[in-house]
């Protein structure tokens, strides 16, 4: 499927343009651990979500607690209810989750590895479909699912730690002999570079290395980010950050 923005009322980069392309088409595709029909019904269900419809989603958001409030989603029907559950509190009300609601989706059936590769699915998403909202342009239309078989393979190097749910891989795991090519993209990427959010989605290499792409394409690769002497885009690095902080405020993003 053709991401386009021909028709946009602004002119959008072609880095853009071949970057949002390069992430429809590889969530058409088997990933990590899920297969294209997943990842495409994990899009559809994103979407739906994000219509603010689900009248258990209200019911949680308007609650001192959402904990209190059993019930199920309305949904599209396609998945699982606890990849539901996962999609819609992400969606929903991302600022309160927990590490115990984060064990609760686990112990329903759903493997690390998948909750991290839907993580990815769902911010590839809700990033293209905001970038689409903001300009005035209509969604673009989901891709086609493309028949693959997930590869499945779980990096040796990604461990426990404590400061995360999830295991993660340390930049200093990736200095010795690595066994996947996921791994070996890694390593060129971070350089060393020890920041949580970089590492947040390493436990499924792919889609920590394609998330970063992408930011990197939308905001600032990571030698631009303190390069103050100079400014690469139309507005300038304050500018910038002074969007982004309001954004993670209203998005009760605490990172």
């Amino acid at each position: 499927m053709a991401v386009s923005y021909a028709n946009a009322p602004v002119k959008v980069r072609d880095d853009i343009v071949a970057a949002h392309q390069h992430a429809w088409n590889r969530l058409a595709r088997a990933g990590a651990w899920l297969d294209g029909k997943t990842h495409v019904a994990i899009m559809a269900e994103t979407r739906h979500a994000m219509t603010g419809a689900c009248a258990l989603c209200k019911q949680r958001k308007d609650a001192v607690s959402p904990y209190g409030i059993d019930g199920k989603h309305d949904s599209l029907g396609v998945l699982p209810e606890r990849t539901i559950e996962q999609i819609h509190r992400i969606i929903s009300d991302p600022g309160r989750l927990t590490k115990k609601w984060f064990e609760s989706v686990i112990a329903s059936g759903t493997p690390d590895t998948e909750y991290v590769e839907t993580v990815g699915v769902v911010a590839t998403t809700v990033t293209i479909d905001t970038f689409c909202r903001a300009i005035g342009m209509a969604l673009h239309p989901l891709p086609a699912a493309v028949a693959g078989t997930p590869h499945r393979r779980r990096p040796k190097t990604a461990k426990q730690r404590g400061e995360a749910w999830v295991p993660l891989i340390h930049p200093k795991d990736l200095d010795g002999a690595l066994d996947t090519d996921e791994e070996r993209r890694l390593a060129k990427q971070w350089g060393g570079n020890l920041a949580n959010i970089r590492r947040a989605m390493s436990l499924v290499p792919e889609e920590a290395f394609e998330w970063f792409q992408l930011v990197e394409t939308q905001y600032l690769p990571g030698k631009w980010m303190r390069d103050f002497a100079n400014e690469y885009r139309a507005i300038t690095h304050a500018q910038i950050e002074l969007i982004a902080g309001r954004v993670s405020v209203l998005n009760q993003c605490f990172y």
